[in-house]
């Protein structure tokens, strides 16, 4: 049975925003207990109830609160502002630093490499040739690249040492793209960083300065119904890489399956960075469960690391036994 709105909003303080954000655990545990705040919600459609978009919309509309009953004000007094926000926005994070977990997985096709991310935001996850990384003290990637990306790992890496890649074509898929050059846009992505983590702003901000210098491509369209289109205009001869994360999450199952399908049928290299449970076939090859909120990284359906919400973090998984 679904959780009801009260239920999502304690599960996601409790799983996501704990030990990550103080304000928005405590704001989501105030809506999960407010009446008046349930039943505004519930006159919204249900995949815009999300804690994430009700919690950036009101930032958006009225500034960062500093406690529960100032956020409740805001959203009362500005109801409807409120509202319209959360049905023309989506929750349309940008992290870059969820290339981190990427990046070996990458080093380790064939290169070339097209690289073609759906849901892919405003692009700076297509831009994974242009950051540096430091694993655990091991540099990797771009290292003169003013953005470095920290992550701490765990467990022993199927992969090897990640070298260089070369990404000779890249591509997004997104129903409502966002633009770099786009000062609205810009504020959105901002607005989208949980208040109290000030380094993962400075880390947005590298990376839509980099990414101004040569914003890559991203189609407006239905992941699934652009997604062949798309993937023919990859270069011939490059490595064709479809990738996602924090994505297939808000699709039905019948979608997910859809995708996966087509996935099939491109002969692609498929990188997918969702929740448990998003494609059940994934998560039935899993040996045991994430200890936290976060992801299931997994290379054409098998699974190979568990990786932080936010990035920063990577717990390889063993190689099946054959």
């Amino acid at each position: 049975m679904p959780l009801t709105t009260a239920e999502e909003y304690r599960r996601w303080a409790g799983r996501e925003a704990l030990g990550s954000s103080p304000l928005y655990e405590r704001l989501a545990l105030g809506v999960a207990g407010d009446g008046e705040l349930i039943d505004f919600l519930s006159g919204l459609p249900p995949a815009k109830r999300q804690p994430n978009l009700l919690f950036a919309a009101t930032r958006l509309v009225a500034g960062t609160p500093a406690d529960y009953p100032q956020f409740r004000r805001s959203v009362l007094d500005h109801r409807e502002a409120v509202a319209a926000t959360m049905l023309s926005h989506r929750t349309q994070t940008n992290e870059p630093a969820r290339c981190a977990a990427l990046y070996p997985v990458l080093a380790s096709l064939p290169q070339p490499l097209a690289l073609l991310e759906v849901g892919a935001s405003a692009g700076l996850c297509l831009l994974p040739d242009r950051y540096g990384y430091d694993y655990d003290g091991t540099p990797a990637g771009a290292v003169d690249s003013p953005l470095r990306l920290r992550c701490r790992t765990e467990g022993d890496s199927r992969f090897a040492g990640p070298g260089a890649i070369s990404v000779v074509w890249r591509a997004g898929i997104d129903l409502n793209p966002l633009d770099v050059t786009h000062p609205d846009d810009v504020r959105w992505l901002r607005t989208l960083v949980w208040p109290e983590q000030r380094e993962r702003l400075e880390r947005l901000d590298a990376a839509i300065a980099l990414a101004r210098q040569d914003p890559p491509r991203i189609v407006r369209g239905d992941l699934n119904a652009r997604l062949g289109e798309v993937a023919a205009q990859a270069t011939p001869g490059a490595t064709l890489v479809v990738y996602h994360t924090a994505v297939l999450g808000y699709l039905p199952e019948e979608g997910r399956a859809a995708f996966a399908e087509q996935v099939g049928r491109l002969g692609c290299q498929w990188i997918s960075q969702e929740e448990a449970g998003v494609f059940p076939e994934v998560s039935a090859r899993l040996r045991d469960e994430p200890a936290e909120a976060g992801y299931v990284l997994a290379l054409n359906g098998e699974p190979v690391a568990f990786t932080a919400l936010h990035g920063g973090r990577v717990r390889w998984l063993p190689e099946p036994s054959r």
